[in-house]
């Protein structure tokens, strides 16, 4: 096998994580839907809690992303 071949082949398994990471993030928002359609006071302070986990979760992806350039590209 070439060199080439196993960095790309490297870089595909290392964004197998994002498959998780768009469930996670459907997840968080359903949950905060259905949340806030059952008690629409609360949602000013869902709001932080939510974007939050959105915003850890979303960094999950990015790492991977950067880890998968890394090891195409390096």
């Amino acid at each position: 096998m070439d060199i080439q071949v196993v960095k790309i082949i490297a870089g595909v398994v290392a964004l197998t994580p994002l498959f998780a990471v768009a469930l996670a993030l459907g997840r968080i928002f359903s949950s905060y839907n259905e949340a806030v359609s059952r008690n629409p006071a609360c949602a000013e302070f869902l709001d932080k809690k939510y974007f939050l986990a959105f915003a850890l979760t979303e960094a999950l992806a990015i790492f991977a992303l950067l880890v998968s350039f890394y090891l195409i590209f390096a």
